[in-house]
């Protein structure tokens, strides 16, 4: 036989030399540890160490019968091939080998948020310039004459090759400048589990979710214990496998990605889109209790709204909503509460005029009642002259003062003046301003906007939940509703400090006046000392934020709520609350009640869901709504049919 043949058997014959070898080995670790007296190859005893159980560990460090590191340390530890054993725990460690070429901030979600615990670990080495930009020259040397070779010899050039060439030049160009820095990093990720078995899985779930950004994972075989420590919390890289980033790359593996908004008590505001973790708090945990939210039609903002209202109750919160468009008459039903439907034919009627009857020293509750009605009566009589202003101020004292009504906090417990009583003081004035002043309110004495609020306050909300309709108040008078019935329920916020939720949709209509956009701004930054949280609602984005008041109450609101937004409202909404490009794009492909929740310094991905049983009377889909009373009209029909025939 041929030298040459002898080695090609010789070849075929390693394999089965090496297995056999591995299986003696194998078989002789296993008598080893079965048998405490078994000699090792030099002859010696390796007797099997067994830590004592603790029975208390505080006598054990007491009475010294145990060192500190003894104290600590495992029962037993087994290094294999793939895996390192601690007592009953399976550990692996996979280092990370290859990266894509583009990668985007977040890469690492799908590991960060993975459904088992991992150790991650990264270890971050800046490198000299100098030495960088010399290594570049010669690999960009290297590529270009491989480049060069290959045109010259007629063949196509390695796509590959021209991909690094124009990374390096690029690279190289940063450096130079200074715009960017290189550093050598490590990335490495241990895997826990109870038996071999779900460590081989995890395993392949990890691997999964990394090949599925195109990042390569290699087992650390025959180095566990090394890569086990490289994951431990002692700082220490003991398997050094690194890659070469630059600053912008090294910024995208920054690994707290995603917010979590999460308390053991409070509300569920929904779902985490990034994580699927719930979004639970307690509103008045915050700075203040205020929230806005802003969205395009039908994106969702009442149901959210609603579905909130609805759960505060479980916690004990009093809800007050003012609903323009009756979207929240079941709701009030379904839960027992109040609903009141406020117009010029309702029997339910508020006096502008009321009191707040709460004495506070040093402060002046008659002036502050007539500044709040100067607000009022500048939007029902449009720009008046400062010198109708004087003679307003004068009717106002005049009107309160014929009901006996002065400073004295004894007095103001005494029934108020109505809007009739300020029109015949005015009237008395008899010069050309008061007439033209009480030629403005006539509408609402005697004209088509009588009965509007020109009688004495017959409403108490005393229910937990109280709505108030103003979908029966014309368009134009409906700013001057909405004033009056806020300013009524922040005097009873006020009188009785309670935990509360006040709830303004549509609240463009009070920014459509100064004076409106001004008392909402009051109530929104003062409602915190009276245990009260604001929550604004509107659709009409741009005259919201428009105005400088709307602006300053975005401002004072501890929560706000961005849904789906319309790409005309996107970039005002984007300068406002300072947007990145990819919560840009989230916001303009949003679903319906999806979007971007801020709470104090933190924001997060919402997804806004609902019960079947919340979805029953929270919806105002006319769909649903079609839909549900066709299964009431088809129930009582059946019921009907049951009746008849009983009877027969």
């Amino acid at each position: 036989m041929s030298l040459r043949e002898r080695r090609q058997m010789n070849l075929f014959k390693l394999p089965n030399k090496k297995k056999k070898l591995e299986e003696n080995i194998s078989q002789e670790l296993k008598v080893r540890n079965n048998d405490p007296t078994k000699q090792d190859y030099f002859g010696y005893l390796i007797p099997k160490p067994e830590k004592p159980d603790l029975v208390n560990l505080s006598d054990a460090i007491t009475k010294k019968t145990m060192s500190p590191v003894d104290l600590i340390a495992p029962s037993q530890i087994e290094v294999d091939f793939d895996y390192f054993k601690i007592n009953d725990i399976y550990f692996r460690t996979l280092y990370i080998s290859g990266y894509p070429r583009f990668v985007s901030p977040g890469w690492l979600n799908p590991i960060i948020n993975f459904d088992h615990s991992l150790d991650i670990s990264f270890f971050i080495y800046p490198v000299e310039g100098q030495d960088v930009l010399n290594e570049l020259r010669r690999k960009i040397t290297e590529m270009e004459a491989e480049l060069s070779t290959d045109i010259q010899r007629g063949k196509i050039a390695n796509p590959v090759t021209e991909a690094k060439l124009e990374d390096a030049k690029i690279i190289q160009g940063l450096l130079i400048k200074g715009a960017e820095r290189f550093f050598q990093f490590s990335f490495y990720i241990t895997i826990p589990a109870t038996s071999k078995e779900e460590l081989d899985s995890v395993t392949k779930g990890v691997e999964s979710a990394l090949g599925s950004i195109l990042i390569s994972a290699n087992h650390a075989i025959l180095d566990m214990e090394k890569a086990f420590l490289a994951t431990a919390p002692f700082g220490r890289d003991t398997l050094l496998i690194t890659r070469n980033m630059d600053t912008t790359s090294l910024a995208t593996t920054f690994p707290f990605t995603t917010a979590e908004l999460s308390s053991n008590r409070g509300v569920l505001y929904g779902i985490n889109s990034q994580n699927d973790s719930f979004i639970i708090f307690d509103r008045f945990e915050l700075e203040n209790g205020n929230m806005v939210v802003f969205a395009t039609s039908g994106a969702g903002k009442s149901f959210f709204v609603k579905l909130e209202s609805v759960r505060s109750l479980i916690v004990g919160t009093e809800v007050i909503v003012i609903d323009p468009e009756n979207e929240y008459k079941a709701l009030a039903e379904a839960v027992g509460g109040e609903y009141i439907v406020f117009s010029a034919s309702s029997p339910s009627k508020i006096n502008p005029f009321d009191l707040s009857q709460i004495y506070t020293e040093g402060e002046d509750q008659l002036g502050l009642k007539i500044l709040t009605l100067h607000s009022l009566f500048k939007i029902v009589m449009g720009n008046i002259s400062p010198i109708q202003e004087a003679l307003l101020d004068r009717a106002l004292i005049n009107a309160y003062r014929a009901k006996g009504i002065t400073q004295d906090p004894e007095t103001q417990k005494l029934e108020p003046p109505l809007i009739e009583d300020l029109y015949k003081a005015l009237i008395g004035m008899e010069t050309e301003n008061a007439l033209d002043l009480a030629a403005r309110i006539e509408k609402f004495v005697k004209g088509s906007y009588v009965g509007v609020f020109d009688h004495q306050t017959n409403i108490n909300i005393q229910n937990p939940y109280t709505v108030f309709s103003v979908r029966d108040v014309e368009d134009a008078i409906r700013p001057v509703v909405m004033f009056i019935i806020l300013d009524y329920i922040w005097t009873k916020v006020r009188r009785d400090i309670k935990r509360r939720l006040l709830i303004v949709d549509e609240a463009w209509h009070m920014m459509k006046y100064q004076d409106s956009a001004q008392f909402m701004w009051s109530i929104a930054k003062r409602a915190r000392k009276y245990y009260l949280g604001l929550t604004t609602i509107t659709q009409d984005v741009e005259d919201f934020l428009n105005h400088d008041i709307g602006k300053a109450v975005v401002t004072n609101a501890a929560m706000r709520l961005l849904l789906k937004q319309s790409p005309a409202a996107i970039d005002k909404i984007s300068e406002v609350f300072y947007l990145s490009q990819g919560e840009r794009q989230l916001l303009l492909a949003a679903d319906v009640g999806e979007g971007i929740l801020f709470a104090g310094p933190h924001h997060a991905p919402i997804r806004v869901v609902a019960s079947p049983e919340e979805y029953a009377f929270v919806t105002t889909k006319p769909q649903d709504m079609e839909q549900m009373k066709n299964q009431t009209t088809q129930v009582n029909s059946e019921q009907i049919a049951v009746a008849s025939a009983n009877i027969k």
